[in-house]
């Protein structure tokens, strides 16, 4: 599957992920990706993105350990995610998103 990801500089980068893997271990396999610090623990917020609103509806919804750590951002947008809380299923072909700045 593919995935549309615009980085910090706003360079648009058209990148192969695998069904399975969240969107995190996807993104961190790259120079300009997320930093995950957590390892996908769900407890820093490295991995804070910004998902296509076209796309918000295709996701399963933020659990409340989720949206209490992106409450805490100032660049918080209500299309934010954490990348570690998204698993990669064959409907996301296509998705489309933008890193985050770190906090």
């Amino acid at each position: 599957m593919n995935i549309s990801v615009k980085d910090l500089d706003g360079q648009v980068h058209e990148i192969e992920a695998r069904e399975g893997e969240s969107l995190m271990e996807t993104l961190r396999q790259h120079e300009w990706g997320v930093a995950a610090i957590c390892g996908g623990l769900c407890s820093c917020g490295t991995c804070h993105v910004y998902i296509d609103e076209a796309w918000l509806d295709k996701l399963q919804q933020a659990d409340s350990d989720e949206q209490d750590l992106l409450d805490e951002f100032d660049s918080l947008q209500a299309n934010s995610r954490l990348s570690c809380q998204l698993p990669l299923l064959p409907v996301h072909d296509g998705l489309s998103l933008s890193i985050a700045p770190e906090e």
